[in-house]
């Protein structure tokens, strides 16, 4: 019993230590960029040795993924909230409310949101399982993913045929479908990555400012993107409330 005792405690020292190091790299990323995210500045802020902190995260890369694997889990915990305090017989206003608290937080977080989806997937994590980069990413991608096979379940909205779209397209998407195991049809598939990639694409300019020789406040410009969304998916649009 001593010696469990004993390797729980170092367990359970060496997960502090593992959180320690994952949140100086956080407060680096937010002080300095991704440039001051090193494994000696992190070193430094801790009072360890370059060395020591490899004992925990064999490469600067291993720690690059373990820190956005946190971002990715924060993110899709707050995304969940959001959903599930909106009634289950309201989709649309669910997919609103997830939709906008990922903007949200992408306002608030603007160096770990371009961390997570403008820092390179190392192909040795693409193809790692166990990457925590990966089934993080996953779980992210699940909120949405799950909210569209709910929506087509209940309700199927029109969509583009499927033979209609480019032979390439269509390859593209059956790769995609097996890859995800969604229940989806294609072309309800299509629809989904459709309207991901308008929101994802909107939310980026954004974060990256690359819109705002044009506007200063982009919130009318997403909810009108959020309103085309429900419209393509059957759902009724409902105005975010006053605070």
């Amino acid at each position: 019993m001593p010696q469990q005792t004993s390797s729980s405690r170092v367990q359970k020292r060496r997960q502090a230590t593992l959180l320690e190091i994952r949140s100086t790299a956080r407060q680096l990323l937010r002080k300095h960029g991704p440039t001051g995210v090193t494994v000696n500045a992190v070193a430094r802020e801790m009072g360890m040795s370059g060395p020591a902190v490899y004992r925990y995260y064999a490469s600067h890369d291993a720690l690059v993924e373990a820190v956005i694997a946190d971002f990715y889990q924060e993110l899709t915990t707050t995304m969940q909230a959001a959903r599930d305090a909106c009634p289950p017989e309201r989709p649309g206003r669910r997919l609103a409310a997830t939709c906008r608290s990922m903007r949200a937080w992408a306002i608030d977080h603007p160096g770990e949101f371009s961390w997570m989806f403008a820092s390179p997937v190392h192909a040795a994590s693409r193809d790692d399982a166990e990457s925590p980069r990966l089934r993080a990413g996953q779980q992210f991608e699940k909120v949405f993913l799950d909210q569209f096979v709910e929506i087509w379940e209940q309700n199927p909205y029109p969509a583009t045929p499927f033979e209609d779209l480019a032979p390439s397209l269509q390859e593209q998407i059956l790769d995609y479908a097996a890859r995800s195991q969604s229940p989806l049809p294609p072309e309800a598939l299509h629809q989904f990555l459709t309207s991901w990639i308008r929101l994802y694409g909107l939310l980026c300019m954004e974060v990256l400012h690359q819109l705002d020789f044009a506007y200063s406040d982009l919130e009318p410009v997403f909810e009108e993107n959020l309103k085309e969304l429900c419209a393509m998916h059957n759902l009724e649009y409902e105005p975010p409330r006053a605070s």
